[in-house]
């Protein structure tokens, strides 16, 4: 069976040369329909550069990329762009919406778009304001709603043409906790009710765990690990995952208990370590970690994982 994106051996070079940045170091990655996936790491890690680069807001500077059986790694932007509209939904971290636009008006952009007709984008977007809870907000401008309302209205943007891929980047980060929780049960709901791919970049470790069924992990440009959310939030195997969890404020710890970190600053881009990116931070490093010749982190390889109870 094809799964709806495939991603083989991505690299995306900007300033190709001397000065050079790898903002995406051979990534691989796999998404099925129905599939909610996760992609976590420090700021800079290329999360934000794979996210553009699966919803065809950027292209890979060499590797493969294929969307629902077509290759779209080498197509001009105007290929781009109409299957972007066509199969691909946005939320983004900030509302975006277009004050002088009501509720449905800013749901009908994106369909006018895809050069639907009048009654067509008017009859999806009362439908999509209704999933969402805003049947009684269509008239409403965005100053007269609420954070969660503009987020809901930008759902109901992103779903109402029923794409196969929806990506949220940081979708509830200037959102209460509460609010955050009634968003993301709503694209959870949503999603799965109609086998839509839901591609989550977040920092929220506590959002991943609750509601995505897959997570990778990236640093330095590379996904260092990938899996099941209970294998790889219960038992990860990279150091770098490791220390990430063991970062996460615990609320059972002592008031006076220090916050946990990961020891060293990441390295910029322009100039990655030879090797594993992270071993000059890792505890664990061995001498292999620094040659030029490595390929995998050897804890990945070990049958035995780490606890995250032994992390904390």
């Amino acid at each position: 069976m094809s799964h709806l994106i495939e991603l083989k051996n991505a690299y995306k070079i900007y300033n190709p040369g001397e000065n050079e940045v790898r903002a995406l170091d051979g990534v691989d990655l796999e998404i099925d329909s129905g599939d909610f996936v996760a992609i976590v790491g420090h700021s800079g890690s290329g999360k934000s550069t794979l996210m553009n680069m699966l919803g065809l807001l950027d292209v890979v500077t060499s590797g493969t990329y294929i969307l629902n059986g077509k290759d779209v790694s080498d197509m001009d932007d105007d290929e781009l762009s109409r299957i972007r509209n066509l199969e691909i939904g946005f939320i983004f971290q900030g509302f975006n919406l277009i004050p002088s636009l009501t509720a449905q008006g800013n749901v009908e952009l994106p369909l006018i778009y895809r050069g639907m007709k009048a009654e067509q984008r008017h009859e999806l977007s009362q439908a999509a304001l209704k999933r969402v809870g805003l049947e009684k907000r269509m008239d409403h401008l965005p100053s007269q709603m609420s954070g969660g309302q503009q987020q809901r209205v930008m759902i109901a943007a992103a779903l109402a043409a029923e794409p196969d891929l929806l990506v949220a980047d940081e979708p509830t980060t200037a959102l209460d906790v509460t609010t955050q929780k009634e968003i993301l049960d709503l694209v959870a709901r949503v999603a799965g009710a109609r086998r839509m791919a839901v591609l989550l970049i977040t920092h929220n470790l506590g959002l991943v765990a609750r509601y995505s069924d897959f997570v990778n992990v990236m640093y330095a440009g590379e996904i260092v690990e990938h899996g099941p959310v209970p294998d790889v939030l219960a038992h990860p195997r990279h150091p770098y995952t490791q220390g990430l969890l063991a970062a996460v404020p615990r609320l059972d710890a002592r008031k006076d208990a220090p916050l946990r970190s990961i020891k060293g600053t990441v390295p910029p881009p322009t100039a990655w370590p030879a090797g594993c990116a992270f071993h000059p931070r890792c505890p664990k490093a061995r001498a292999s970690c620094a040659s030029p010749a490595f390929t995998i982190c050897p804890y990945m390889k070990e049958e035995t994982a780490i606890s995250t109870a032994d992390l904390l």
